[in-house]
């Protein structure tokens, strides 16, 4: 797949490309989840058991949250 581009508003709103929401088989109202390592961001069509997993887990480590953690974690 070519790489796509879309700008993103003052709002910090981008729209899906037309060929990206099809080849995700996205529709309006869609949760998407974005992965972020280093530099890049994986924009994935979100799974519902994921987003409960995820809902789950994020009251768990939520004690390693502080900016410290991040600084310390940083590099793993």
């Amino acid at each position: 797949m070519a790489i796509t581009m879309s700008k993103l508003m003052d709002n910090f709103m981008a729209t899906i490309p037309e060929s990206v929401r099809r080849r995700l088989n996205l529709v309006a109202g869609d949760l998407i989840e974005f992965d972020v390592v280093g530099d890049v961001a994986i924009l994935r069509k979100a799974n519902s058991d994921d987003l409960v997993f995820d809902q789950g887990l994020e009251g768990l480590l939520s004690e390693w949250a502080t900016d410290v953690d991040e600084e310390a974690y940083r590099s793993l």
